[in-house]
This record gives structure tokens, sequence and C-alpha cells, in this order.
């Protein structure tokens, strides 16, 4: 796999079961860039390994005033500076891919398993966590998969000089293949004390990252009730946390790595401290001692590796652990069936339903018949917003209650792009992401209802006219026209009304609409019920409101109470017959009118100080 070829076809089905499993199922996806770069790094490291040979043979070539043998020394320093060198380009060239070809792979893994879950994703793993994977924990993952291949090579190269000075110098030898392994792994103890404070740290950082975007993400509502300070000093208290909790990490990396330079330097006095004593005794040859000094001059370089492979693991299997916590989520579990394309206990995926099914939902026993526009009334907000889910085939408890029903097939047993392309939920809060408006159209749809006539029914003109004079010169079609992240630009109605035009443009078999016009005043959400009916007349629309403007529209009204179907009727008939029903809608009404006198209240008030003022 190269850059080039990046992103895969296919990220393939990873082993979440845990973190270092998941670390071990991305190695062994790229083996073949793992070959690589070992190999390329035995190239550099072994042109390493034999520079102080190398040296010996010089020296002992010089002291025997042998020209011939000197030259071919020369030519062999030669060599293997150029295996140094391209070795060393070579291997840093692979790393790099291998780095970026394995957080490419988790970032795809982390974009299909957010597509699968949807808005459930949020609701089941904090903001702040999928933050943390999706940027630095994908940057910890991938070096590590790249480092493993250069531990390698380096772990060879230190095998290979001690090997060689026991065969060449074996009364200094037998000092640097004792010495060695002790500086290896002398900081072997303190790496879990290491561990646990680069968790803790991380952990910290984790609350903080989650903090910070929950706060951009409610800025406004910060403002409007004058809550940034608050949020500020608690933002300021959990960053000094971090930075707290980071100090206390580095001290120990800071003393992981004196070990890592004190050691090979008392190694490095020992061994010519002996080495001079036995030269001086005549036991050895100078050139042998010049071998000796430069050998373990040379392993300090590799050695490195086995620090960095440390904390690569370090920081890389707190990581994993959370990128496999997300991995592993599930949208549900079929009970039974039969085996899917996987074998034997594979999921099933069953076809799919014929055109003109009913939508059921057998736990609360909701009945939203094709072709129908139903409207379901829950005195509970966060009751219907659970409801939607479930009717979208994503129950948010993972595994509570019968999977909801289309045409009798369980739309958590399909295939996740046939159950979305069946049945569409917009919550109560859509989302828009930064573009133009035709890109924002840009969704998967039947194509049987046009960008223009859903911004119709949606009653966008007044959008459509503020982008159009928001917009720089030269752009003159409002479908051109840039829309800020999140929409931020657009008041929160008009936010509303283009998801819900971007959702009527998909045009699906159902479309389960939550609280659509909630953001909107009374004219415009008559206007829009009128135009949902119109638009999606003989297609199934199941609508989750309170409203006695989309009721009245509705062609059958469902009460939930309790979790449970409590009666339906068309919206006067409940209205006249069930109190239940009226007590939950006429408190809307009654909010309506309340806060139309106020805003007629403050119409007057600001006439009244005008004429004042005249």
């Amino acid at each position: 796999m190269q850059i080039s070829d990046l992103p895969y076809p296919d990220p393939g089905v990873p082993d979440a079961r845990s973190g270092p499993r998941f670390l071990v199922w991305l190695g062994r996806g790229q083996l073949g860039g793992q070959a690589k770069s070992l190999c390329w790094g035995l190239v550099h490291f072994s042109g390493i390994a034999g520079l102080p040979y190398a040296l010996g043979l010089g020296v002992d070539a010089v002291v025997d005033r042998d020209a011939h043998r000197l030259l071919l020394v020369g030519g062999l320093l030669v060599l293997l500076g150029a295996a140094i060198t391209v070795g060393d380009a070579m291997l840093h060239r692979t790393a790099v891919t291998n780095w970026i070809t394995a957080a490419a792979r988790v970032q795809q893994l982390l974009a299909r398993k957010t597509a699968e879950l949807g808005s459930a994703l949020s609701r089941r793993v904090a903001a702040g966590e999928v933050i943390a994977v999706s940027t630095g924990d994908v940057e910890k993952i991938g070096w590590f998969v790249e480092a493993v291949s250069r531990f390698l090579a380096a772990a060879f190269a230190v095998v290979l000089v001690c090997v060689g000075l026991l065969f060449y110098a074996p009364a200094l030898g037998v000092v640097v293949a004792i010495g060695v392994p002790v500086v290896a792994l002398a900081a072997l103890p303190l790496l879990p004390r290491a561990t646990r404070r680069a968790d803790f740290q991380r952990e910290k950082a984790g609350r903080a990252t989650e903090l910070a975007s929950d706060t951009v993400a409610g800025l406004r509502v910060l403002r409007g009730i004058g809550g940034e300070e608050l949020f500020l000093g608690r933002y300021r208290e959990a960053s000094q946390e971090v930075r707290k909790a980071a100090v206390r990490s580095a001290r120990m990396w800071a003393l992981i790595s004196a070990i890592q330079v004190l050691l090979p330097g008392a190694l490095l006095i020992t061994v010519v401290w002996y080495g001079a004593t036995l030269v001086v005794d005549g036991r050895i040859a100078v050139g042998e001692l010049v071998a000796a000094f430069s050998a373990v001059a040379t392993l300090l370089y590799p050695l490195r590796h086995f620090e960095e492979i440390a904390m690569a693991y370090s920081f890389s299997r707190p990581s994993a652990e959370r990128a496999a916590r997300v991995l592993s989520l599930t949208r549900s579990e079929p009970e039974t069936g039969k085996p899917g394309p996987g074998g034997p206990g594979a999921r099933v995926v069953p076809d799919a339903p014929a055109p003109g099914a009913d939508l059921y939902d057998p736990q609360t026993g909701l009945l939203a018949p094709t072709g129908r526009f139903t409207a379901v009334v829950c005195g509970d907000p966060d009751l219907a917003g659970r409801l939607a889910e479930r009717l979208g085939g994503h129950p948010m408890d993972g595994a509570g209650g019968p999977s909801v029903l289309l045409g009798g097939v369980a739309l958590d047993e399909l295939a996740l792009d046939t159950a979305r392309t069946l049945v569409l939920v917009q919550d109560k809060d859509p989302v828009l992401l930064s573009g133009t408006l035709r890109e924002l159209f840009d969704v998967p749809a039947s194509g049987a209802v046009e960008p223009a006539a859903a911004l119709e029914a949606a009653r966008c003109a007044d959008v459509l006219d503020a982008l159009a004079q928001s917009a720089p010169d030269g752009v003159d079609d409002p479908m051109d026209a840039r829309i800020t992240e999140r929409g931020r630009s657009l008041s929160g109605g008009q936010r509303q009304r283009l998801a819900l035009a971007r959702s009527l443009v998909t045009d699906p078999e159902v479309l389960v609409l939550d609280e659509p016009t909630s953001a909107v005043d009374s004219h415009t959400e008559a206007r829009i019920a009128d135009g949902i009916a119109a638009l999606r007349a003989g297609r199934t629309t199941v609508v989750l409101a309170s409203s006695p403007l989309l009721l009245d529209r509705a062609d059958r009204v469902v009460l939930i109470h309790g979790g449970l179907v409590a009666a339906t009727g068309t919206h006067r008939e409940l209205l006249h017959g069930e109190p239940l029903y009226r007590a939950v809608v006429t408190r809307e009404m009654e909010e309506e009118q309340r806060l139309a006198r106020l805003e007629l209240t403050g119409l007057e008030e600001a006439l009244t100080e005008i004429e004042e003022s005249a």
C-alpha cells in the first residue's frame, strides 16, 4: 500500500476486542509495508553496526603500515556510508508511509462507524472522546505501528554489534554483551508508572477536550444567559489539571531518558578503562580497543529505539483502547435468522420489504400506515427523541425491546444503506456542514424531488434571499452561496428549514421528522405543514410534534403516553374526545399564546419609547 493508493477501498473489519488486539490487527494488515521498512532498517543499522569494526581494521592497518589493507578499509567505509545514507532515507520513507497508512485506516474505520451509528454515536460515546480518537489517538496509533519495524531493525543491530565484538575482541565483547541488555532493560521497571501517569494525563486531556467541544457547541446559548465566564473558569481549571498531569508524566519520561543516557555512558567508561588496561598488558591490540569504544558509542543510537518503542506503546495502547471501544459499537444484534455472508453466526441481512409497507413499532404499538401523514404526540420530549431513533432502526439502549418493522422486516437487521434509503430520521437539532447550498443538497436521493420544490415546501425563500445578500461578488445564484460551519450565520429557524428541505429532497419511503418547526413562527409553521403534506402526498411521513398547526394537517394523530399508544384519531377528534391529548396540546397552544402576548407587549413598549423620544 502506497500513500497514493489511499483511501483504502475497504479498510476491513477490525479486531476491536481490546486495544492490543486492535494494534496487532493493524500491523497484520500492512505486513508488506512493515517488511519493506524492516529491510531498509536492516540496511541502515547494519551499516552503522559495521562502522566500529571498519575503524578497528583501519587502525590496525595504520599500526601495521599496511597500505593495501588500509585501502580496502577505505572502500569498506564508503560502502558502509552508502548503506547508512540510502537505508536511512528509505527507512524514513517507508516508516512514514506505514504511519500515514495506519492512521488513514483508523480514520476510515471511525468514519464508517460514525456513518453507521449516526446521531446515536454521540449519545453512546462522549463527544470529547470521539474527537480525541479521531485526532490525537489516530496519530499515536500510527506512531506505534511504524515504530515496530524500526525497533526490530535496531534490535538486530544491537545483537549484531554484541556478537561481532565477541568474535573480534572477546575480552571486551563479554563486557559489552553483559552491559547492553542491562542498559536496554534498565528502564523497564519504570514503564508501568510512566504508563499510568500518561494514561491519567490523557484522561484529563480528554475531559478538557469534551468540555471545550460542549462549550463551543453551546456558545450561543451561553452568551444568551451570560455563562461564558463560568464555563471559561471551568475550562481553565481543567486545562491546569492537564498541565499538572503532563508535568508529572514528563518527569517520569525524563527519568527514563536520563537512565538511557547515564547507563550507556557508564558502560562506555567501563569499556575504555578496561580496554586500556588490556592494551597496556598487551592482551588486545589498539584497533580492538578503538573498535570496542566505537561499538559502544554507536550503540547509543539504536538503543534510543528501545525507549521510543516503549513510549510509543505506552501512548498508543490507551489510544487503541478508545478506538476499539468506539469501533466495537453496533447498531444492534439480531436474535435469530439464517447466517449472513460471513458464515455461521454472522449478521443476518434480510431482503428489503416491498414498496408500500407500513411502519410498525412493537414496543409502543405505533403504526404508520403507508402513504399517510401520521403525527405523533408525546408529552415527554426525550421520549419523542428516543422514539424517533427507534423508528430509524437505532434503538438508543442498544438492545432493549423488539426492532421496528417495515412491512414485517426488522429495520436493524437490514443492510445499513438499505435501511437509510427506506427510512430517514431528521433530529430536532439537525447539523448543516459548511459548503455551498448546492453541496448541502447533494445527498443520496430518489431524484423525484427537486431542490427548488423542497425549498418551497420548507418555505425557505427568505433564507435564499439572506444567502444571496451575504454572497461575495460574482455569485448570483443562491445555490452557490456558502453556508458557514453548522450554519452559524443563519438563525435557528433558517437552519431548521434548510435541514427540512434537505430531508425532503432525499424522498425516502418513510420520512420521520422530530419537531421540524419548533424554531419558526406560527404563520410560517402553518405554511410548512401544508408544504410537507403536499410534497409528501402518497408517501409515508411521521412527524413527532405537539403543535396544533402540524397536527391539524396530519391524516391521523397518535398519542403516546407512558411509552404506549393511548389514542388514535384526527386532531379534532382527539381534541374533543381525549382529555389527555387535550391537556398536552392545549398547553402548547397556551404557551404559543403567551409568547405572542410577550412579543406584542414588547412591540408596544418599543413604539411607546419611539413616540416619547420624538
